[in-house]
């Protein structure tokens, strides 16, 4: 059971941890809208799919703004418990400090289990669905909206052109179409003084226009030239098909998945299978050499008890080489000889080496690409606990319990964590440092620090007696 000191500490935390959560989820998504929002905006999308194309990117700010959270409020409930001199008070009673950080580390622990099981489950679907949302409004074309002076040509086989548009009556005036020829129609030019638009359902648009000419071009037949008819009209409609226009939402389950759409389970599946391909190239390489046919060599070993003992030596000591086998041989002409047989050989397999080489190292990067992503779903997770190990000591270190004060010290202590991850990230899939030091050297790193503090605001435990020499 908790005490009240427990209860106290604990409460202290869930106004900060919330206040902090939402405003890092708004920074987040003002910053997603800031960079898409050339994405979303002129298109005519409905407002559904756009509320839904951010729901689903809110799944990876939940990922990232949990931990940082954890961070901010331990900082300050850990800082204003130290400054209101409550820790000294504790310390007085013969409470160890280690107590009060039990509790939170603990529903850090359970914060760590559900954005764990939130990044491997929920956070890949959303980011297959918001993938899909994505090419769908990429490859959507923008809504029929006509702009004074401007050309409009996203009708295909129509061109418009605009000289003022009245917003309060929704009047067009000086209209000027271009009609391009097609199967059915004639190259055509129509201009009118007046005009207005009207759009019985969402898929049709008709355009009415009042005193205006007809040009059209009339191609000639039988090797006549092209003639012009100009024709005049007092009211004249033409009629578009808008479902071009209109939003089309592909099935999301008929896309491909990548690594940041796909659960662990099923990145290390793949891995499994690319590791099997792998050994799939390395038999084909074996049974592609095991078709050439090797040119056997013999010699006769009455020739080595022919040459003098000194001379063998004394050969053996100019030639000695790093390829063990070849120092058995009696002289140089064989070690010269089976060399050459040996590199001919290598550039007969030259192409199969070298199919070998770009198939196993391709694979390679790619079980790289989804060990870091599978690490990731863990790691930054693991934060949740990282934090509190690193907030609590520092918060009653500093004695400073002010939102200001936390979030400057948060703000370097983040920034160097997603460096570091971003920086991992890039380096393990390079394959330059392992997956696991890529997502788990700062985690690692964190938690020695936090360790460290922690037994130095817990126990009488310093670290730099430890490097004292005993007097």
């Amino acid at each position: 059971m908790l005490n009240h000191v427990q209860k106290d500490i604990i409460k202290k935390h869930i106004g900060p941890f919330l206040f902090c959560f939402f405003t890092v989820m708004f920074i987040l998504l003002m910053q997603f809208l800031i960079l898409h929002v050339d994405k979303l905006v002129g298109k005519g999308l409905p407002m559904m799919i756009v509320i839904e194309l951010i729901a689903n990117n809110l799944a990876y700010m939940v990922v990232l703004a949990i931990p940082m959270s954890v961070l901010i409020s331990t900082l300050i409930a850990f800082g204003r418990f130290s400054e209101w001199n409550e820790l000294t008070a504790i310390r007085a009673a013969g409470i160890n400090p280690i107590k009060l950080i039990a509790p939170v580390l603990f529903l850090g622990f359970l914060l760590f289990l559900f954005t764990g099981y939130f990044s491997n489950y929920i956070l890949p679907e959303a980011n297959h669905k918001a993938r899909s949302l994505f090419i769908d409004i990429r490859t959507q074309k923008p809504a029929f909206d006509l702009q004074p002076a401007t050309f409009y040509d996203n009708i295909d086989g129509y061109t418009f052109l605009i000289r003022e548009i009245d917003s309060e009556t929704d009047s067009l005036y000086d209209i000027r179409v271009m009609q391009e020829p097609s199967d059915n129609r004639n190259r055509a030019i129509i201009n009118a003084k007046k005009g207005w638009l009207e759009s019985p359902d969402e898929y049709t648009l008709s355009l009415f226009m009042l005193d205006g000419t007809i040009i059209r071009y009339i191609p000639g037949q039988g090797g006549r030239q092209e003639t012009l008819e100009r024709s005049k009209f007092k009211q004249y409609r033409m009629s578009f098909d808008l479902s071009d226009l209109s939003f089309s939402r592909s099935n999301p389950e008929q896309r491909s998945r990548t690594d940041r759409t796909m659960s662990a389970e099923a990145m290390l599946a793949v891995i499994d299978t690319l590791k099997k391909e792998q050994q799939n190239e390395f038999r084909k390489f074996r049974e592609a050499i095991s078709q050439h046919e090797a040119v056997p060599f013999h010699y006769e070993p009455s020739r080595v008890f022919e040459v003098n003992v000194e001379s063998v030596i004394d050969t053996l000591q100019i030639y000695e080489s790093e390829f063990i086998s070849l120092n058995f041989l009696p002289n140089p002409s064989t070690q010269r000889a089976s060399l050459n047989r040996a590199i001919s050989a290598i550039d007969r397999y030259r192409p199969e080496l070298e199919s070998l080489k770009s198939n196993v190292s391709w694979r390679d990067f790619r079980i790289a690409e989804f060990m870091v992503e599978v690490h990731k779903k863990l790691s930054i997770p693991f934060a949740c606990i990282v934090f509190v190990l690193l907030g609590a000591p520092i918060g009653m270190l500093t004695r400073k319990g002010n939102i200001g004060f936390a979030a400057i010290i948060s703000s370097i202590l983040l920034t160097v964590y997603f460096v570091a991850i971003i920086q991992g990230e890039k380096l393990a899939d390079r394959m330059i440092i392992t997956p696991f030091m890529g997502m788990w050297g700062i985690n690692i790193f964190y938690l020695t620090i936090g360790l460290i503090l922690t037994l130095h605001v817990s126990t009488s435990l310093r670290i730099t007696r430890l490097f004292r020499r005993n007097e």
